[in-house]
């Protein structure tokens, strides 16, 4: 903030001695210390404030900037696209790609066969 060294520290608390005096100097220097603390939060919110609307200008611009190189449209129409593609989906709505060996296993095995009756394989 100031460039102030120690020995100019020790010159004003010098001059406050003597304009002031030894009684009320421990009195003044308290109200002093409270007036520069506030003026320090004061300058901190405002400092923060500062910052906190420059990021959102910030977020603002790449925002548009977004919405210029892709619109919300394409955005909200890629899901459709998804939807509407020859893929098939199954149970919880995933995509299932088929592939040959797929096909051929399916057509091969369509269904367990069935265990001939008192033929327990199941393990105990």
């Amino acid at each position: 903030m100031f460039d102030w060294g120690f020995w100019e520290l020790i010159l004003i608390g010098v001059v406050a001695l003597v304009v002031i005096g030894p009684e009320r100097l421990p009195k003044v220097a308290r109200i002093a210390g409270l007036w520069i603390g506030r003026a320090r939060r004061t300058v901190a919110s405002v400092r923060d404030e500062i910052n906190r609307e420059l990021k959102a200008d910030e977020l603002k611009e790449i925002l548009e900037k977004q919405a210029r190189s892709r619109p919300l449209e394409t955005i909200l129409e890629e899901p459709k696209k998804w939807l509407d593609s020859p893929m098939s989906t199954q149970g919880s709505g995933s995509p299932r790609t088929s592939t040959p060996g797929d096909a051929a296993a399916e057509a091969a095995d369509p269904a367990p066969k069935p265990q001939p009756p008192g033929r327990d394989t199941s393990p105990v």
